[in-house]
């Protein structure tokens, strides 16, 4: 017996020795992973205070529209309608009624819906990774606002927010990866992400801050002075400012958060809710110290077999108009989470994996009482 398993083990390491040394001396010419840049933090995670973490209230989330919203990404509120529109894998953009839970169809977009915002006349603004920034009217008239800046095309336009006084502000995560291959982009960690705007008087589209480290979701502060807007690769949020002293230039909102960030809304309320598509993890924080390592996966997974991402305790983290954490919530089950949106005492969130949109009543959580 003991010499047949020697066998097979054998045998195994003879075939798999020279795939492995095949990945090791390939170098890709669209692949090249890049060290972290030195302000990338390995301390300690910022963190709020234990009262204010509750990692149960995740576990006993309630569903809605079960079946009918795959892989529902961000959300936009219409209060006056009772709509919650989301954006789906499946291309379409559904609305759900906060009252019954009801699902329709709404319009599809030609591509994958990511980001969402409402305009000022009713309509939609879209943020369409395979598309770029849309435009859908009440009447479901879908326009193509913009798909490039600077003479560079959009690969993976991803989140949206709409200015009181109609500017556009949105994200392209990566003008080098598609939504597709936006592992890969993470894995790469270089800088292929741009926020830009797009004022619909002008038609023109303007670059605010590029050489961002997957640039994802954006959300336009209460007094319309600055914009916050999150790096997934680089665990962080920073503000824009768009007018003031310090109008056109950046800095930190808040940094080495818990997990990667998504989407970032505004609850109206005095606090932005950040997604956290996954939690912080020590797999993770030795990928991202090394490239090779990084390069190593990233050829494993392309030509011998798909490996697990590790990816879990995802949730929220809301944080005060300074950027100072005040509660989170988590699930060690839970992974790639995108959007939590606040629409009265409920907290409703969107995930890549799940055919659904989840919502926590969190007027009964311990954390906010807290």
């Amino acid at each position: 017996m003991a010499s047949s398993l020697a066998g097979v083990v054998k045998a195994a390491l003879l075939l798999v020795a020279p795939a492995l040394l095949a990945v090791l001396l390939y170098s890709p010419d669209a692949f090249s992973p890049a060290p972290m840049p030195p302000e990338y933090s390995y301390a300690a995670a910022v963190s709020v205070p234990a009262s204010r973490h509750d990692s149960l209230a995740l576990a006993a989330s309630e569903r809605v529209g079960e079946g009918r919203l795959p892989a529902p990404e961000d959300m936009a509120h219409d209060a006056a309608g009772g709509w919650l529109y989301t954006g789906c894998a499946d291309g379409w953009v559904r609305r759900v009624s906060v009252v019954s839970g009801d699902v329709e169809d709404w319009v599809p977009t030609g591509g994958r819906p990511l980001g969402v915002a409402l305009a000022a006349d009713g309509g939609l603004v879209v943020a369409d990774a395979d598309v770029g920034l849309l435009k859908v009217s009440p009447e479901k008239k879908v326009e193509l606002l913009t798909n490039e800046a600077d003479g560079i095309r959009f690969a993976l336009t991803d989140g949206v927010d709409v200015a009181g006084d109609g500017t556009i502000y949105f994200t392209d995560a990566s003008h080098k990866y598609s939504l597709a291959e936006h592992m890969a982009d993470v894995l790469e960690a270089r800088p292929h992400g741009r926020v830009m705007s797009f004022d619909p008087s002008t038609r023109q589209t303007t670059v605010l801050a590029r050489d961002l480290y997957f640039a994802n979701g954006v959300a336009v502060s209460p007094d319309q002075d600055s914009l916050i807007f999150c790096e997934t690769i680089m665990r962080r949020c920073s503000r824009y400012h768009i007018n003031g002293d310090k109008a056109g230039t950046v800095e930190k909102f808040i940094d080495n958060l818990p997990g990667f960030p998504d989407n970032i809304r505004y609850d109206g309320e005095g606090r932005y809710w950040i997604a956290l598509s996954a939690g912080r993890t020590l797999q993770w924080d030795i990928l991202m110290k090394s490239p090779f390592l990084r390069k190593l996966l990233y050829m494993v997974e392309k030509f011998v077999v798909a490996i697990p991402q590790g990816l879990k305790n995802a949730g929220a983290i809301s944080v005060s108009l300074a950027g100072e954490p005040v509660t989170m919530y988590s699930d060690a089950g839970l992974a790639l989470t995108t959007g939590w949106l606040k629409v009265g005492d409920y907290l409703y969130y969107g995930s890549l994996e799940k055919p659904y949109l989840s919502r926590i009543n969190i007027a009964k959580s311990p954390v906010e009482k807290a």
